[in-house]
């Protein structure tokens, strides 16, 4: 009898779509994909970070190309999509938060935030599967959610709402595109050291508390995602659909 063959982690051929990509999470994803052969198609708003990411890609053999657009737009987006696509692989990493005590919550905070991490998340979604599905092509939809989207934290209910939307509405996108060979998941970062996440860790009472609840000891570093977003873009991946891939350290363990 043979032996089985591993699956291969390779993009070449493949289309990519990346928001929130001209730096943190949303670069390293865009990385990796253009390490494995992806064609990747950089968003982000920054026109300046955005070229000068898409530029450093380039440079090391990667296939790239970024347009400037706020994913809040929606029919630019769509715009977008429906020109350049169908694409391949999706990976939304746009996100913000506002962090508050629950009863300090303003309606423009939680407006905003759910706009990023949920409505734009959602038609970004659909619109690479409405390319998909008409192309009769498989294809994978991936969201950057959070721990979050599976516990609670401190001053973090408006970005926990966000992040629960997120999982639930990606477990309703998996099986009604299941059928059409379209793959939905998330990847469940802890907190990584970023730029946005900054302002956190150097607060030393929020730090004190994240470093005590990862069971590794430490901080999430944007190249922990990498592997993750390789594996769900991949055919290592062929048979995960409707889940979340945790990448948190163990906060979630307990």
């Amino acid at each position: 009898m043979p032996l089985p063959v591993t699956p291969s982690f390779r993009l070449e051929g493949r289309r990519a779509i990346v928001t929130g990509a001209s730096s943190g999470i949303g670069l390293g994803c865009a990385t990796a994909l253009a390490e494995a052969g992806a064609e990747v198609t950089m968003i982000a708003r920054g026109a300046s970070r955005l070229k000068d990411a898409c530029a450093q890609i380039r440079d090391i053999g990667g296939q790239s190309g970024y347009e400037v657009l706020d994913i809040t737009d929606t029919a630019a987006l769509r715009a977008l999509v429906q020109r350049d696509g169908p694409f391949d692989i999706l990976v939304n990493a746009a996100g913000l938060a506002r962090h508050s005590p629950a009863v300090d919550t303003t309606e423009d905070d939680f407006d905003v935030v759910t706009g990023v991490n949920v409505k734009a998340a959602y038609f970004a979604a659909q619109f690479v599967a409405q390319g998909l599905i008409a192309a009769g092509r498989p294809g994978s939809i991936i969201q950057i959610s959070s721990q979050m989207g599976h516990v609670g934290g401190i001053d973090r209910a408006v970005y926990c709402a966000s992040k629960h939307a997120v999982e639930g509405m990606t477990k309703a996108m998996a099986i009604e595109w299941g059928p059409h060979g379209i793959r939905v998941n998330t990847i469940c970062p802890t907190f990584i050291l970023t730029p946005l996440s900054k302002p956190t860790f150097d607060n030393p009472e929020r730090r004190a508390w994240i470093e005590s609840r990862i069971k590794l000891n430490r901080v999430g570093h944007i190249e922990d995602i990498m592997g993750a977003v390789l594996y769900l873009a991949s055919d290592a991946s062929a048979l995960v659909t409707g889940t979340a891939l945790k990448v948190d350290g163990g906060w979630t363990a307990e």
